[in-house]
């Protein structure tokens, strides 16, 4: 996923950030040795330890302090999801990502573990001999680590009193130290007021959503509120997810909402009634057919470092049903949506924005609400409530 990243400029200059302190559980030696050498190789994290299983890193983690945790679901002794309760109940700030190949009870365990109290999951790659399945994992894990450690970072500076000015430090008179790593530039709050537009006085015709880190437990909240919605409106998400990952996704929406669900089928009708999920590894659009509104799936390249990607839904919903829009961008990395809802706004439709405070990561719609196209910034538990009065017809 592509990372927007904004610098801000009223940062403490005489705070100096100690690298992220990263825990690795897994019981296979190659993955923790990969792991293990890309965080290594990063200036502003490093392992902290790399440990085979979850007992392990249950009984050793006050001696370790991480910051972030990367636990593999299959282990001996302690699984995955068996460590977790036990890790949070000694840390509750510990940042827990869940790793897991692609099969669909690892699916379902992670979505257990998100309920649990993990930050997020990661897939593994089936074979670390597939240099593309790799280059994505290593990038994604990286992604993660770093900006939802860097969310932790800074609910640790909100909490923390700050710190008196430094005194100057005497002369060195022995060898020079080497001076600390840099510390990230990660997106950071917006430092002024954040403007928003009126509501599109053209009704809304569809609803569409858009999310990544943080989404499927946002998505799950948010439907439980939309029925009257999607009774009468067909409802389009785009969630950066793999494959398996979108049919458990689409399962627990249904569950949530009381409503239909599914993963959308290449060429199917688009109607009322249900929810139409873009499933994992395919970009979903939507195109004229006839009089009638389809799914369109294709397997073109990555957009926005994703597939499925938001912007490429958000796009194609213009040619159908113009300016009778109301898109909404949920917690996610990186800027994906914010160019399609641009388009959208153009055309006359409107834009949603989760705010930063019920985020995990506040970087889509952080984007967006920063870009100037929201008609409002929310929080998650009065998204809903707003998206309703506005298919009901209220436009303020």
């Amino acid at each position: 996923m592509s990372v927007a990243f904004a610098s801000n400029s009223t940062t403490t200059p005489s705070r100096e950030v100690r690298p992220l302190r990263v825990m690795i559980v897994d019981d296979s030696v190659v993955i923790r040795g990969l792991i293990s050498r890309w965080v290594g190789a990063e200036h502003d994290m490093e392992v902290a330890a790399s440990l085979r299983t979850g007992l392990e890193a249950v009984n050793q983690l006050e001696r370790i302090n991480p910051d972030v945790a990367v636990l593999d679901i299959e282990m001996p002794e302690l699984d995955g999801l068996s460590a977790l309760p036990q890790l949070l109940a000694k840390r509750r700030d510990l940042v827990v990502i869940m790793a897991s190949t692609l099969t669909r009870r690892n699916a379902e365990v992670s979505f257990k573990a998100l309920s649990l109290g993990a930050a997020d999951y990661i897939p593994k790659p089936e074979s670390t001999r597939e240099a593309s399945a790799a280059d994505i994992f290593h990038h994604d894990l990286i992604q993660k680590i770093r900006h939802l450690g860097a969310r932790l970072r800074r609910k640790a500076a909100v909490a923390s009193p700050p710190l008196a000015p430094a005194s100057p430090a005497p002369a060195s008179r022995g060898p020079v130290a080497r001076s600390a790593a840099p510390a990230p530039v990660v997106q950071a709050p917006s430092s002024g007021p954040l403007t928003t537009r009126p509501f599109s006085n053209q009704a809304p015709k569809v609803l569409l959503i858009g999310s990544s880190t943080g989404g499927p437990q946002a998505l799950m909240a948010l439907v439980t509120e939309l029925g009257p919605v999607i009774d009468r409106f067909p409802v389009l998400i785009t969630q950066h997810m793999p494959p398996t990952f979108t049919t458990i996704l689409a399962e627990h929406l249904a569950r949530s909402s009381r409503r239909p669900a599914s993963e959308a089928v290449d060429g199917e009708p688009v109607k009322p009634g249900r929810i139409y999920l873009a499933p994992g590894g395919k970009h979903m659009r939507v195109v004229r057919s006839g009089a009638d509104v389809a799914i369109s799936l294709d397997d073109g390249p990555a957009v926005n470092f994703c597939k499925p990607a938001v912007d490429p839904l958000f796009t194609s919903a213009i040619d159908v049903w113009h300016g009778n829009i109301l898109s909404v961008i949920l917690t996610g990395m990186g800027s994906d949506g914010m160019r399609g809802g641009k388009d959208i706004v153009a055309a006359g439709g409107s834009v949603i924005a989760q705010d930063e405070a019920s985020s995990v990561v506040w970087g889509m719609p952080g984007a967006a609400a920063n870009a100037g196209i929201c008609a409002a910034i929310l929080p998650l538990n009065q998204i809903g409530a707003k998206v309703n009065r506005l298919f009901a017809g209220d436009r303020s």
